[in-house]
């Protein structure tokens, strides 16, 4: 059960106790009016039961450090291993694409080839889940090698087993077996090495069932959070998409506790997250606020979108758009309203279009303008509307295409002036219906042409 609740879903009691604790806390490593300095602590995650399918429960206070032990003392080959960087998926730059950093944890030197499959393979089981499955052109992955001096995690197989690890991952977080924690500190040290971090997902090398879900953007490298997840056991993989959901898509929990003292009803005012509200089915709709664009439509999670009383741990008094998406049970699809979320955080971070042609320089009639628009794989097999200006007249004939030749715009040249060429490209995907979404769903490309 939760023992600190997310602060878009709380009663008048509930802020009073959880600012309490906050105080009793005192986050940032401050000093207590009455003791001394207490280590700064973070909110995560606690992942659900690994015998059912509930996402999560609830969310805990843990110390950001971890268990604060001492880096492993690593021979001169397990250091020039230690911090090597691979690029596993995309081919974009840093500025145009959404990168996820995925870190080991626990293991050697000799299992780093290991480390880089498990990589691989939770990259694809996300990649499997939409919408990353169409939007997976928008991501860069890369691994960064942390080399433990020891195989495996501490807390596994027991509570009493330490392990000497680079990033200090550990399960009985909290006094809770499946919490699986790490060193903030120790993550983003390795973290920073990659070319951009937007996303951190830290593997620990165990099969045991596990993970956590570090929610809040990182200050020092801006990364929208942390997943933490076993690498040996698939459905730990599952609850590192579930908290993609709260990072990327900045969605609230859509799971409640029946017969929990304290969430029977909840009685605040209505929460600023995009898929959980006080309001029903007809207020949704009058009001045209949170999801009544997809009021009635049918969702991939089952059924129809509506208002389901339930959500934000509260069993009333908050609804949730559907029965059952990932933000409730990790083994659904996102639902609509969801989907929109998630696609609107990938494009916080990336752009639909890249230059592939400098736009630094002035291009010649012997130059092409060319740029690389993303390729989408869904499975309407549609792609991104691409379309050029010239001083910003559409060029119609240039629709789709990814390169201009400089000398097929003759005669407009010949005027001898500097003249404008643009590429403009949009998604203008049917799971996006929010006007304000749909505006950053679309870049261009410049460069001066002249004769």
């Amino acid at each position: 059960m939760p023992s600190f609740i997310r602060r878009g879903a709380m009663t008048a009691a509930g802020v009073a106790a959880a600012v309490t604790a906050a105080l009793a806390i005192a986050p940032g490593g401050a000093v207590a009016a009455d003791g001394p300095t207490v280590p700064p602590r973070v909110e995560v995650e606690i992942p659900g039961p690994e015998r059912g399918t509930a996402a999560g429960s609830g969310h805990t206070l843990v110390p950001a450090d971890g268990r604060d032990r001492p880096a492993p003392r690593l021979s001169a080959a397990e250091t020039a291993a230690d911090g090597r960087v691979t690029r596993l998926a995309g081919t974009g730059s840093t500025d145009d694409r959404l990168d996820i950093v995925v870190l080991g944890d626990g293991y050697t030197a000799a299992e780093l080839p290991r480390f880089h499959e498990d990589a691989r393979k939770i990259w694809e089981q996300t990649a499997a889940v939409e919408p990353y499955t169409t939007y997976r052109g928008l991501f860069n992955v890369w691994a960064v090698d942390a080399v433990s001096n020891e195989s495996g995690v501490t807390g596994d197989p027991d509570r009493a087993t330490v392990r000497d690890t680079a990033i200090g991952s550990y399960f009985w977080c909290a006094d809770i077996e499946r919490l699986l924690c790490v060193d903030q500190t120790k993550v983003d040290r390795y973290a920073a090495k990659a070319p951009e971090a937007d996303l951190v997902v830290v593997l620990a090398n165990s099969a045991k069932y596990g993970g956590a879900g570090y929610n809040e953007p990182s200050q020092s490298l801006g990364y929208e959070g942390i997943a933490t997840a076993s690498a040996g056991n698939p459905r730990s993989g599952l609850v590192a998409i579930h908290e993609t959901g709260h990072s990327l898509g900045k969605l609230a929990d859509e799971y409640f506790y029946p017969g929990y003292p304290g969430y029977e009803q909840y009685t605040g005012p209505e929460p600023g997250d995009v898929n959980i509200s006080t309001l029903g089915t007809d207020a949704i709709a009058a009001q045209r606020v949170k999801w009544h664009r997809w009021l009635g439509e049918p969702s991939p999670d089952g059924g129809t979108v509506g208002a389901y009383e339930g959500g934000g741990y509260f069993v009333k008094g908050l609804n949730r758009p559907t029965g059952n998406s990932m933000m409730r049970s990790v083994d659904k699809p996102f639902n609509l309203p969801g989907t929109e979320a998630m696609i609107a955080g990938f494009y916080r971070h990336a752009e639909p279009v890249t230059a592939v042609t400098p736009t630094d320089r002035v291009l010649r009639l012997r130059h092409t303008a060319e740029a690389a628009p993303v390729e989408l794989a869904p499975a309407d097999g549609r792609q991104l509307t691409v379309r050029w200006y010239l001083d910003g007249k559409e060029l119609r004939r240039f629709a789709g295409r990814d390169q201009v030749r400089i000398a097929s715009l003759m005669p407009r040249l010949l005027d001898l002036r500097a003249h404008r060429l643009t590429v403009s490209v949009e998604d203008r995907t049917p799971s996006v219906r929010d006007p304000k979404i749909a505006a950053t769903m679309k870049a261009s490309v410049t460069w001066t042409v002249r004769l």
